[in-house]
């Protein structure tokens, strides 16, 4: 990663006391505009002393109840008082949130799976290099908010990472119960390093995402559960004073535990399920069932869990390629 100054500038004062609106200016030079950039709405509410909140949205464009309770929120920012600052990004991979796509149309960049991006690379590294370089630096606690977008519908699902022990470790999941989601789930990524949490890890960061939905729609009652839960967890750090913030409800605890979670599709074909979003399942169960459409006199294939758990999330769409991910489980978990 270059220490060069990122290529993304601003014209927001994140050290000016204060609410202010802007962008950021993401170079973009291309054939119809040769000096153009893509500008990416943020809003920064500055109050002076105590801890910095980032908030995002958007890291997929397909993924809508983060970025409206996100834009609902900036309606609510001047008139609000606070102690240290909020900096709020609705949609931070702007141009794959304006085109209804989980990736970038410009370079077709999946931006949590740029990190640490790149100062000269592709417009989406050049994202997720400042997240990396500027806005992580400035952050004490970053939430990003996703659902399960166009492919998959997803439980109202906190995602969290919390810190190894100590001090931060009781903080973390004291924030975590303030959110209040009906699930919290401890993800395993299988190795995964190039995501915005890993980020956040590396900088030392507390850092909670979510997942809360999916069908590349707005769920209403998930987005009551995203706006509630920010409304708690600001209220938790002493960000805000509002006392009229709902109790939580309790969460449930769950954890990813490898591989044998995971469900993939091991051909191409038409996957009929045997199993609902929510499900208790157990290894060897049938999952369901892959028809190939070019030979539908054959038999088609049954798959199997491999593992025991609640069904978390679930593929929308009916028509699979190999290695494709059908499923994801969780066993129940204490959160110590």
């Amino acid at each position: 990663m270059s220490n060069l100054p990122s290529l993304i500038a601003t014209d927001v004062d994140f050290d000016r006391p204060g609410f202010q609106t802007g962008t950021l200016r993401l170079p973009w030079s291309h054939d119809t505009s040769a000096y153009g950039h893509v500008p990416i709405p943020l809003a920064v509410l500055n109050a002076g002393t105590g801890p910095t909140v980032l908030l995002t949205g958007g890291n997929h464009g397909d993924e809508y109840e983060g970025p409206v309770a996100l834009m609902k929120l900036l309606q609510r920012l001047p008139s609000m008082t606070i102690r240290g600052r909020l900096i709020v990004i609705p949609a931070l991979n702007f141009p794959a949130f304006i085109n209804g796509s989980r990736t970038s149309p410009i370079d077709r960049g999946n931006l949590n799976r740029l990190f640490p991006g790149a100062r000269n690379g592709q417009p989406t590294e050049m994202i997720a290099h400042y997240v990396e370089t500027e806005l992580l630096p400035r952050a004490d606690i970053v939430i990003d908010l996703h659902a399960g977008g166009a492919s998959f519908d997803h439980l109202p699902t906190l995602l969290a990472s919390p810190p190894p022990h100590g001090e931060q470790r009781t903080r973390y999941f004291e924030l975590v119960r303030a959110f209040g989601a009906p699930n919290t789930m401890i993800m395993d990524l299988l190795g995964e390093d190039r995501t915005f949490a890993a980020a956040a890890e590396r900088h030392g960061k507390l850092f909670l995402c979510g997942e809360f939905g999916g069908h590349a729609g707005c769920d209403a009652a998930n987005l009551a559960i995203v706006e509630q839960g920010l409304d708690r967890m600001l209220h938790q750090l002493g960000v805000t004073f509002e006392t009229s913030v709902p109790r939580a409800a309790a969460t449930r605890f769950l954890r990813v535990e490898g591989a044998r979670h995971y469900v993939y599709s091991p051909l191409a074909g038409v996957f009929e399920p045997a199993f609902a979003l929510g499900d208790e399942v157990r290894e060897g169960q049938l999952a369901g069932r892959l028809f190939d459409p070019h030979r539908p006199w054959q038999a088609p294939q049954d798959i199997h869990f491999r593992g025991d758990g609640t069904v978390m999330c679930l593929r929308t769409f009916a028509r699979v390629e190999p290695g494709d991910c059908i499923a994801l489980l969780a066993s129940e978990t204490h959160a110590d």
